[in-house]
């Protein structure tokens, strides 16, 4: 590229910060990995450094995983500026029982849009004491659960989400990406908590939701009436776009939502329960 990719401007920021900004309604815990003494702006995040510089990707993703707090971590670089949100929550919903999680698109791996168990640290600390540099060494080591592309295009139709900046072609390339298409193309995906009443009728306590761009609350209420028909007219109202008297809606147990027009981030966890319960 000819000059570090993190502090290339993106969408008005850094773009590492915007990333970082794609990435933080996901995850309660975003680790950002700097090479040795390489300046980056001040951001919301766990910094780390790598302790030896030219170690590639799996120095990387090693430092990370040290830094992570949870069992698992989804890692990406910091130029893939188009991942797709439902495809990140896809293969985060995969990791429950293997140790990797990777796509492969246009017959290779992709190690740098892929889920990790913190678990598997140690493995790639072998692996940088014996040189071996490439992520890929690892998976026949452990569980890894291999999403092919047929399974990604259900979240990514044509593979943006691989899309990297390894030349300044490139670099002009996703700006003319992003002015086309630009964050209002991202679907938005949420989780709805049912409580109550409405856990009870529903049969279920929580459910994912992907929608448009630019979702309501009262759109996220319509959704959810389509898929559990016993709530409306009891919980949510017959025209599936508010709720009914004595039912509440919160966002992030932070606040309650007054109104339907209410716009949905992605990441956001819409709890629905019986408004005396919301004290």
């Amino acid at each position: 590229m000819g000059r570090p990719k993190a502090l290339l401007p993106f969408d008005g920021a850094p773009l590492i910060v915007h990333i970082v900004r794609r990435l933080q309604p996901l995850f309660a815990d975003v680790v950002v990995v700097a090479a040795p003494g390489q300046p980056l702006p001040q951001m919301p995040v766990t910094m780390v450094h790598d302790d030896v510089a030219y170690q590639g990707p799996v120095g990387g993703i090693f430092y990370g995983l040290q830094a992570a707090t949870g069992e698992t971590a989804f890692v990406t670089s910091c130029d893939s500026a188009f991942a797709s949100t439902p495809l990140i929550s896809h293969l985060v919903s995969l990791s429950v029982d293997c140790d990797v999680v990777v796509p492969r698109w246009d017959g290779r791996f992709q190690p740098l849009l892929a889920v990790y168990r913190t678990s598997v640290a140690p493995l790639l600390a072998a692996q940088l004491a014996n040189g071996e540099m490439r992520p890929v060494h690892l998976f026949d080591k452990v569980r890894t659960r291999v999403v092919d592309e047929e399974e990604v295009r259900r979240f990514d139709a044509d593979g943006s989400s691989f899309f990297n900046m390894n030349s300044p072609d490139d670099y002009i390339e996703a700006l003319r990406r992003w002015s086309v298409d630009g964050p209002s193309t991202v679907p938005v995906t949420c989780t709805v908590e049912l409580l109550g009443v409405a856990q009870l009728l529903a049969g279920t306590r929580e459910l994912s939701l992907t929608l448009p761009p630019g979702t309501t609350i009262g759109e996220v209420l319509r959704e959810v009436s389509r898929k559990f028909p016993a709530l409306s007219g009891r919980v949510v109202t017959a025209s599936g776009g508010d709720l009914v008297e004595g039912y509440a809606c919160n966002v992030n147990g932070l606040e309650f939502v007054r109104s339907a027009a209410t716009k949905v981030n992605a990441g956001d966890r819409v709890m629905i329960l019986s408004a005396d319960a919301g004290g």
